[in-house]
Protein backbone atom coordinates (compact mmCIF):
# COMPACT_ATOMS: atom_id res chain seq x y z
CA UNK A 1 0.00 0.00 0.00
CA UNK A 2 1.36 3.14 -0.86
CA UNK A 3 2.03 6.14 1.83
CA UNK A 4 2.52 9.45 1.75
CA UNK A 5 5.49 11.55 2.02
CA UNK A 6 5.49 15.33 2.83
CA UNK A 7 8.27 17.91 1.54
CA UNK A 8 8.17 20.85 3.05
CA UNK A 9 10.34 23.98 1.99
CA UNK A 10 14.22 23.78 2.81
CA UNK A 11 15.79 26.27 5.15
CA UNK A 12 17.19 28.28 2.75
CA UNK A 13 19.89 30.19 5.08
CA UNK A 14 21.29 33.09 5.56
CA UNK A 15 18.06 34.18 7.69
CA UNK A 16 15.58 33.53 5.10
CA UNK A 17 11.96 32.56 6.40
CA UNK A 18 10.39 31.97 3.18
CA UNK A 19 10.34 31.91 -0.54
CA UNK A 20 7.63 33.02 -3.14
CA UNK A 21 6.19 30.55 -5.59
CA UNK A 22 7.46 31.46 -9.11
CA UNK A 23 6.05 27.61 -10.95
CA UNK A 24 5.27 24.69 -10.42
CA UNK A 25 7.17 22.36 -12.20
CA UNK A 26 5.15 19.52 -12.03
CA UNK A 27 1.22 18.61 -11.78
CA UNK A 28 -0.47 16.54 -8.91
CA UNK A 29 -0.73 13.19 -10.49
CA UNK A 30 2.66 13.35 -12.13
CA UNK A 31 5.13 10.24 -11.61
CA UNK A 32 8.49 12.35 -10.20
CA UNK A 33 11.61 10.52 -9.60
CA UNK A 34 14.19 11.16 -6.69
CA UNK A 35 15.82 14.91 -6.18
CA UNK A 36 12.99 16.07 -9.70
CA UNK A 37 12.85 19.58 -9.37
CA UNK A 38 9.51 20.51 -8.04
CA UNK A 39 8.87 24.22 -8.19
CA UNK A 40 10.56 27.26 -8.59
CA UNK A 41 10.57 29.64 -5.63
CA UNK A 42 12.24 33.12 -5.47
CA UNK A 43 13.87 34.72 -2.33
CA UNK A 44 15.76 38.10 -1.82
CA UNK A 45 18.36 36.07 -2.71
CA UNK A 46 17.55 34.72 -6.13
CA UNK A 47 15.26 32.30 -7.86
CA UNK A 48 16.20 28.37 -7.45
CA UNK A 49 14.64 25.17 -8.39
CA UNK A 50 13.76 22.75 -5.38
CA UNK A 51 13.87 18.82 -5.88
CA UNK A 52 12.18 16.73 -3.89
CA UNK A 53 13.86 13.98 -2.06
CA UNK A 54 11.11 11.37 -2.82
CA UNK A 55 9.96 9.49 -6.20
CA UNK A 56 6.52 8.65 -6.74
CA UNK A 57 2.88 9.98 -7.45
CA UNK A 58 2.70 13.61 -6.57
CA UNK A 59 -0.81 14.28 -4.64
CA UNK A 60 -0.90 17.97 -3.39
CA UNK A 61 0.67 21.00 -3.88
CA UNK A 62 1.08 23.68 -1.44
CA UNK A 63 0.68 27.07 -2.70
CA UNK A 64 -0.85 29.27 -5.31
CA UNK A 65 2.00 31.40 -7.99
CA UNK A 66 2.89 34.48 -6.00
CA UNK A 67 2.00 33.28 -3.02
CA UNK A 68 4.90 32.71 0.17
CA UNK A 69 5.22 29.85 1.63
CA UNK A 70 7.59 29.52 5.06
CA UNK A 71 10.17 27.71 5.50
CA UNK A 72 8.97 24.33 7.20
CA UNK A 73 5.45 24.37 5.36
CA UNK A 74 4.70 21.94 3.14
CA UNK A 75 5.45 21.87 -0.28
CA UNK A 76 4.36 18.74 -1.96
CA UNK A 77 3.06 15.68 -0.71
CA UNK A 78 4.15 12.13 -2.29
CA UNK A 79 2.89 8.92 -2.87
CA UNK A 80 5.67 6.31 -2.26
CA UNK A 81 4.90 2.94 -3.62
CA UNK A 82 5.78 1.00 -0.28
CA UNK A 83 8.09 -2.46 -0.94
CA UNK A 84 6.12 -5.82 -0.85
CA UNK A 85 7.76 -6.70 2.41
CA UNK A 86 5.95 -4.06 4.50
CA UNK A 87 8.90 -2.42 5.31
CA UNK A 88 9.61 1.67 4.03
CA UNK A 89 10.48 2.90 0.43
CA UNK A 90 13.98 3.69 -0.12
CA UNK A 91 14.96 7.47 -0.74
CA UNK A 92 18.09 8.89 -2.10
CA UNK A 93 20.19 8.15 0.91
CA UNK A 94 19.15 4.80 0.59
CA UNK A 95 17.85 4.38 3.83
CA UNK A 96 14.19 3.58 4.50
CA UNK A 97 12.06 6.79 4.87
CA UNK A 98 15.36 9.06 4.95
CA UNK A 99 15.20 12.16 2.75
CA UNK A 100 18.80 14.11 2.01
CA UNK A 101 19.61 17.23 3.11
CA UNK A 102 21.94 19.38 0.94
CA UNK A 103 22.27 23.24 0.25
CA UNK A 104 19.69 24.22 -2.22
CA UNK A 105 21.45 25.30 -4.73
CA UNK A 106 23.80 23.55 -7.18
CA UNK A 107 22.53 20.28 -5.21
CA UNK A 108 21.31 16.61 -7.21
CA UNK A 109 22.36 15.68 -10.56
CA UNK A 110 20.60 17.10 -13.63
CA UNK A 111 18.36 15.03 -15.36
CA UNK A 112 16.58 14.86 -18.69
CA UNK A 113 13.05 17.01 -18.99
CA UNK A 114 11.53 15.15 -21.53
CA UNK A 115 8.29 14.32 -22.12
CA UNK A 116 5.66 14.41 -18.90
CA UNK A 117 5.22 11.43 -17.11
CA UNK A 118 2.08 9.27 -17.15
CA UNK A 119 -0.83 11.21 -14.32
CA UNK A 120 -3.29 8.90 -12.64
CA UNK A 121 -6.28 9.41 -10.83
CA UNK A 122 -7.08 9.87 -7.04
CA UNK A 123 -7.28 6.37 -5.56
CA UNK A 124 -5.55 4.77 -8.47
CA UNK A 125 -2.68 2.14 -7.65
CA UNK A 126 0.83 4.00 -7.38
CA UNK A 127 3.15 2.74 -9.84
CA UNK A 128 6.83 2.21 -9.21
CA UNK A 129 8.72 5.63 -10.54
CA UNK A 130 9.44 5.78 -14.19
CA UNK A 131 12.91 6.41 -13.28
CA UNK A 132 15.79 5.07 -11.54
CA UNK A 133 16.84 7.04 -8.68
CA UNK A 134 19.39 9.53 -9.04
CA UNK A 135 22.95 9.11 -8.07
CA UNK A 136 23.68 11.36 -5.29
CA UNK A 137 26.90 13.63 -5.59
CA UNK A 138 26.56 15.64 -2.46
CA UNK A 139 27.17 14.19 1.35
CA UNK A 140 24.27 12.33 2.55
CA UNK A 141 22.95 13.70 5.48
CA UNK A 142 19.84 12.41 7.89
CA UNK A 143 17.19 14.91 8.41
CA UNK A 144 13.94 14.66 10.67
CA UNK A 145 11.57 11.93 10.19
CA UNK A 146 8.78 12.52 7.92
CA UNK A 147 5.41 11.79 9.05
CA UNK A 148 4.05 9.39 6.74
CA UNK A 149 0.18 9.10 6.81
CA UNK A 150 -2.55 6.96 4.06
CA UNK A 151 -3.30 8.57 0.63
CA UNK A 152 -6.06 10.87 1.08
CA UNK A 153 -8.34 11.42 -2.02
CA UNK A 154 -7.87 14.93 -2.91
CA UNK A 155 -6.25 16.42 -5.97
CA UNK A 156 -7.21 19.91 -5.83
CA UNK A 157 -4.31 22.07 -3.85
CA UNK A 158 -7.42 24.72 -3.29
CA UNK A 159 -9.24 21.75 -0.92
CA UNK A 160 -5.96 21.09 0.36
CA UNK A 161 -5.39 24.93 1.70
CA UNK A 162 -8.72 25.32 2.62
CA UNK A 163 -9.08 22.31 4.67
CA UNK A 164 -5.46 23.32 6.22
CA UNK A 165 -6.52 27.13 7.12
CA UNK A 166 -9.86 26.32 8.56
CA UNK A 167 -7.95 23.20 10.67
CA UNK A 168 -9.85 20.28 9.05
CA UNK A 169 -8.28 16.84 9.12
CA UNK A 170 -9.18 15.66 5.76
CA UNK A 171 -8.67 12.33 6.72
CA UNK A 172 -11.79 12.12 8.86
CA UNK A 173 -13.54 13.33 6.28
CA UNK A 174 -16.02 11.31 3.65
CA UNK A 175 -16.01 12.48 0.19
CA UNK A 176 -18.78 13.09 -2.17
CA UNK A 177 -16.97 13.22 -5.67
CA UNK A 178 -16.16 9.92 -7.78
CA UNK A 179 -14.50 6.92 -5.63
CA UNK A 180 -14.75 9.20 -2.53
CA UNK A 181 -12.98 12.16 -3.91
CA UNK A 182 -13.15 14.89 -1.36
CA UNK A 183 -14.33 17.92 -2.79
CA UNK A 184 -14.55 21.56 -1.77
CA UNK A 185 -18.04 21.18 -0.67
CA UNK A 186 -16.92 18.50 1.57
CA UNK A 187 -14.41 20.87 3.29
CA UNK A 188 -17.37 23.83 3.15
CA UNK A 189 -19.79 21.55 4.88
CA UNK A 190 -16.72 20.46 7.70
CA UNK A 191 -16.01 23.92 7.91
CA UNK A 192 -19.59 25.25 8.23
CA UNK A 193 -20.12 22.46 11.43
CA UNK A 194 -17.22 23.72 13.13
CA UNK A 195 -18.51 27.33 12.96
CA UNK A 196 -21.53 26.20 15.05
CA UNK A 197 -19.69 25.10 17.30
CA UNK A 198 -16.84 27.61 18.23
CA UNK A 199 -17.47 31.51 18.56
CA UNK A 200 -17.16 33.49 15.11
CA UNK A 201 -14.34 36.08 15.04
CA UNK A 202 -14.62 39.47 12.97
CA UNK A 203 -12.72 39.17 10.30
CA UNK A 204 -9.97 41.43 10.22
CA UNK A 205 -10.51 44.86 7.77
CA UNK A 206 -9.59 44.21 4.34
CA UNK A 207 -7.39 46.70 2.64
CA UNK A 208 -9.57 48.53 -0.15
CA UNK A 209 -8.46 50.91 -3.18
CA UNK A 210 -9.97 53.84 -4.03
CA UNK A 211 -11.14 54.31 -7.55
CA UNK A 212 -7.85 56.34 -8.90
CA UNK A 213 -5.76 54.05 -6.58
CA UNK A 214 -4.17 50.71 -7.53
CA UNK A 215 -3.38 47.84 -4.44
CA UNK A 216 0.07 46.41 -5.48
CA UNK A 217 1.07 43.28 -3.35
CA UNK A 218 4.54 43.58 -1.47
CA UNK A 219 6.38 40.41 -1.75
CA UNK A 220 9.06 38.57 -3.30
CA UNK A 221 12.06 40.57 -3.47
CA UNK A 222 10.27 43.98 -2.77
CA UNK A 223 8.76 42.68 0.38
CA UNK A 224 12.08 41.60 1.37
CA UNK A 225 13.71 44.61 0.87
CA UNK A 226 11.08 46.57 2.80
CA UNK A 227 11.86 44.37 6.01
CA UNK A 228 15.38 44.53 5.87
CA UNK A 229 15.36 47.94 5.50
CA UNK A 230 12.40 48.90 8.30
CA UNK A 231 14.56 47.07 10.71
CA UNK A 232 17.52 48.80 10.02
CA UNK A 233 15.66 52.14 10.54
CA UNK A 234 14.60 50.45 13.56
CA UNK A 235 16.88 48.86 15.18
CA UNK A 236 20.44 51.18 14.11
CA UNK A 237 20.83 54.55 15.44
CA UNK A 238 22.41 55.81 12.22
CA UNK A 239 24.12 59.34 11.39
CA UNK A 240 25.42 60.95 8.47
CA UNK A 241 28.12 63.24 7.69
CA UNK A 242 29.00 64.11 3.81
CA UNK A 243 31.72 66.17 1.75
CA UNK A 244 32.81 67.21 -1.23
CA UNK A 245 35.94 66.04 -3.23
CA UNK A 246 37.85 66.91 -5.63
CA UNK A 247 37.90 63.50 -8.00
CA UNK A 248 40.02 65.55 -11.18
CA UNK A 249 43.21 63.67 -10.07
CA UNK A 250 41.49 60.51 -9.55
CA UNK A 251 39.97 60.80 -12.62
CA UNK A 252 43.25 61.28 -14.57
CA UNK A 253 45.01 58.15 -12.82
CA UNK A 254 42.20 56.27 -14.08
CA UNK A 255 42.82 57.44 -17.70
CA UNK A 256 46.51 56.28 -17.26
CA UNK A 257 46.01 53.32 -16.04
CA UNK A 258 43.59 52.91 -18.81
CA UNK A 259 46.20 53.38 -21.65
CA UNK A 260 48.12 50.02 -20.41
CA UNK A 261 47.38 46.37 -21.92
CA UNK A 262 44.84 44.55 -19.15
CA UNK A 263 41.28 45.23 -18.57
CA UNK A 264 39.81 48.61 -17.68
CA UNK A 265 39.70 49.82 -14.58
CA UNK A 266 36.51 50.64 -13.46
CA UNK A 267 35.93 53.94 -11.53
CA UNK A 268 34.13 51.61 -8.94
CA UNK A 269 37.25 49.18 -8.49
CA UNK A 270 39.32 52.65 -7.70
CA UNK A 271 36.35 53.42 -5.16
CA UNK A 272 36.28 50.04 -3.56
CA UNK A 273 40.89 50.34 -3.51
CA UNK A 274 40.01 53.03 -1.36
CA UNK A 275 37.81 51.79 1.08
CA UNK A 276 39.36 48.92 2.08
CA UNK A 277 42.58 50.67 2.43
CA UNK A 278 40.08 53.02 5.14
CA UNK A 279 38.80 50.28 6.76
CA UNK A 280 42.40 49.26 7.50
CA UNK A 281 42.85 52.47 9.41
CA UNK A 282 39.34 52.34 11.07
CA UNK A 283 38.39 48.38 11.43
CA UNK A 284 35.83 49.94 14.19
CA UNK A 285 33.39 50.54 11.01
CA UNK A 286 34.25 46.98 9.74
CA UNK A 287 31.67 46.00 12.40
CA UNK A 288 28.05 44.51 13.09
CA UNK A 289 26.36 44.78 16.23
CA UNK A 290 25.01 41.33 17.97
CA UNK A 291 21.22 40.55 17.43
CA UNK A 292 21.18 40.61 21.30
CA UNK A 293 22.63 44.42 21.19
CA UNK A 294 25.94 43.27 23.93
CA UNK A 295 28.21 42.99 21.51
CA UNK A 296 29.88 44.72 18.87
CA UNK A 297 31.39 42.55 16.30
CA UNK A 298 34.56 43.36 14.04
CA UNK A 299 35.25 41.74 11.41
CA UNK A 300 38.54 40.60 9.96
CA UNK A 301 37.37 40.41 6.45
CA UNK A 302 36.45 42.78 4.62
CA UNK A 303 33.29 41.60 2.85
CA UNK A 304 32.29 44.58 0.31
CA UNK A 305 28.94 44.97 -1.12
CA UNK A 306 28.34 47.18 -3.65
CA UNK A 307 24.48 48.23 -4.50
CA UNK A 308 23.40 47.55 -7.94
CA UNK A 309 20.34 47.91 -9.99
CA UNK A 310 18.61 44.76 -11.53
CA UNK A 311 15.33 43.94 -13.12
CA UNK A 312 14.69 42.36 -9.70
CA UNK A 313 15.28 45.50 -8.20
CA UNK A 314 17.98 47.11 -5.89
CA UNK A 315 20.71 43.87 -4.77
CA UNK A 316 23.80 44.20 -3.15
CA UNK A 317 26.62 41.73 -4.10
CA UNK A 318 29.25 41.14 -2.19
CA UNK A 319 33.22 40.90 -3.50
CA UNK A 320 34.23 38.21 -0.54
CA UNK A 321 38.04 39.17 0.99
CA UNK A 322 38.17 42.81 -0.54
CA UNK A 323 40.92 43.72 1.31
CA UNK A 324 43.14 41.05 -0.34
CA UNK A 325 42.37 42.39 -3.96
CA UNK A 326 44.17 44.84 -5.85
CA UNK A 327 42.45 47.59 -7.93
CA UNK A 328 42.90 45.39 -11.23
CA UNK A 329 41.48 41.74 -9.32
CA UNK A 330 38.76 43.88 -7.62
CA UNK A 331 37.73 45.31 -11.54
CA UNK A 332 37.23 42.02 -12.82
CA UNK A 333 34.94 40.98 -9.69
CA UNK A 334 32.72 43.66 -9.84
CA UNK A 335 32.30 43.26 -13.42
CA UNK A 336 31.49 39.56 -12.99
CA UNK A 337 29.36 40.42 -9.92
CA UNK A 338 27.49 43.07 -12.04
CA UNK A 339 26.88 41.20 -14.65
CA UNK A 340 25.33 38.57 -13.13
CA UNK A 341 23.11 40.72 -11.34
CA UNK A 342 21.65 42.24 -14.42
CA UNK A 343 21.22 38.25 -15.55
CA UNK A 344 19.11 37.71 -12.27
CA UNK A 345 21.79 34.48 -11.61
CA UNK A 346 23.70 35.55 -8.47
CA UNK A 347 24.31 33.16 -6.18
CA UNK A 348 22.41 33.32 -2.32
CA UNK A 349 26.32 33.28 -1.39
CA UNK A 350 27.11 35.75 -3.53
CA UNK A 351 24.24 37.79 -2.33
CA UNK A 352 24.80 37.36 1.73
CA UNK A 353 27.53 37.95 4.44
CA UNK A 354 28.66 41.59 3.23
CA UNK A 355 30.47 43.67 6.16
CA UNK A 356 30.49 47.11 4.57
CA UNK A 357 28.46 48.45 1.30
CA UNK A 358 29.75 50.94 -1.58
CA UNK A 359 26.84 52.76 -2.54
CA UNK A 360 27.29 54.52 -6.00
CA UNK A 361 23.91 56.69 -6.67
CA UNK A 362 25.84 58.65 -8.85
CA UNK A 363 25.13 56.30 -11.40
CA UNK A 364 21.94 57.89 -11.66
CA UNK A 365 23.03 61.71 -12.24
CA UNK A 366 22.27 62.68 -8.46
CA UNK A 367 24.89 64.32 -6.35
CA UNK A 368 24.06 63.42 -2.46
CA UNK A 369 21.99 60.70 -0.77
CA UNK A 370 20.96 59.85 2.92
CA UNK A 371 21.18 55.86 2.27
CA UNK A 372 19.74 53.40 5.23
CA UNK A 373 22.59 51.14 6.21
CA UNK A 374 22.02 47.29 4.68
CA UNK A 375 21.69 45.52 7.97
CA UNK A 376 23.51 44.39 10.18
CA UNK A 377 26.12 46.45 8.60
CA UNK A 378 27.33 49.53 10.88
CA UNK A 379 28.69 51.37 7.60
CA UNK A 380 28.24 52.86 4.26
CA UNK A 381 29.86 55.15 1.85
CA UNK A 382 27.75 57.14 -0.89
CA UNK A 383 29.40 58.44 -3.90
CA UNK A 384 27.42 61.15 -5.73
CA UNK A 385 27.92 61.60 -9.16
CA UNK A 386 31.43 63.22 -10.92
CA UNK A 387 31.03 66.43 -12.61
CA UNK A 388 32.36 69.59 -13.39
CA UNK A 389 32.28 72.11 -11.11
CA UNK A 390 33.90 75.33 -10.16
CA UNK A 391 36.63 74.60 -7.28
CA UNK A 392 39.24 76.59 -5.89
CA UNK A 393 42.45 74.55 -6.98
CA UNK A 394 46.02 75.99 -5.91
CA UNK A 395 44.85 79.15 -4.96
CA UNK A 396 42.45 79.90 -7.83
CA UNK A 397 39.17 79.04 -9.29
CA UNK A 398 39.03 76.43 -11.89
CA UNK A 399 36.70 73.72 -13.36
CA UNK A 400 37.37 70.55 -11.47
CA UNK A 401 35.76 67.02 -11.19
CA UNK A 402 33.76 67.19 -8.46
CA UNK A 403 31.92 64.64 -6.49
CA UNK A 404 29.97 64.72 -2.98
CA UNK A 405 30.81 61.90 -0.78
CA UNK A 406 28.61 60.68 2.50
CA UNK A 407 28.72 58.52 5.46
CA UNK A 408 26.60 56.34 6.88
CA UNK A 409 26.97 54.75 10.05
CA UNK A 410 25.82 52.89 13.42
CA UNK A 411 26.42 55.45 16.06
CA UNK A 412 26.70 52.48 18.55
CA UNK A 413 30.26 51.20 16.99
CA UNK A 414 32.00 54.55 16.65
CA UNK A 415 31.48 58.37 17.18
CA UNK A 416 32.04 61.34 14.78
CA UNK A 417 35.49 61.51 14.82
CA UNK A 418 35.73 58.24 13.86
CA UNK A 419 33.41 58.34 11.21
CA UNK A 420 34.64 62.13 10.18
CA UNK A 421 38.37 60.33 10.28
CA UNK A 422 37.22 57.46 7.83
CA UNK A 423 35.60 59.86 5.32
CA UNK A 424 38.69 62.74 5.48
CA UNK A 425 41.32 59.72 4.51
CA UNK A 426 38.69 58.27 1.65
CA UNK A 427 38.26 61.98 0.28
CA UNK A 428 41.77 62.43 0.42
CA UNK A 429 42.56 59.24 -1.21
CA UNK A 430 39.92 60.55 -3.73
CA UNK A 431 41.50 64.10 -3.98
CA UNK A 432 45.48 62.66 -4.05
CA UNK A 433 45.50 58.73 -5.00
CA UNK A 434 48.91 58.33 -4.43
CA UNK A 435 48.20 58.25 -1.11
CA UNK A 436 47.14 54.62 -1.59
CA UNK A 437 51.04 53.83 -2.36
CA UNK A 438 51.27 54.16 1.84
CA UNK A 439 48.83 51.09 2.22
CA UNK A 440 50.39 48.90 0.02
Amino acid sequence: MPVVREFTLPDLGEGLTGAEVVRWMVEVGEVIAVDQPVVEVETAKAVVEVPCPYGGVVTALFGEVGEEVPVGAPLVTVAVAAPADGSAAPTASGGPGEPVERPLVGYGVAESRGARRARVRAGAAVPAPATAPVAVTAPAAQAAPVHVSAVVPVISPLVRRMAREHGIDLARLAGSGPDGLIMRADVQRAVDTAAHAAPVQAPAPAVAASADAELIPLRGLRRTIAEKLGRSHREIPAATCWVDADATELMALRAQLNRAPGPKVSVLALLARICTAALERFPELNSSVSEDGSHIVRHRAVHLGFAAQSERGLVVPVVRDAQLLGTEKLTTELARLTESARAGSLTPAELTGGTFTLNNYGVFGVDGSTPILNHPEAAMLGVGRITPKPWVHEGELAVRQVTQLSFTFDHRVCDGGTAGGFLRFVADCVEQPGLLLRTL
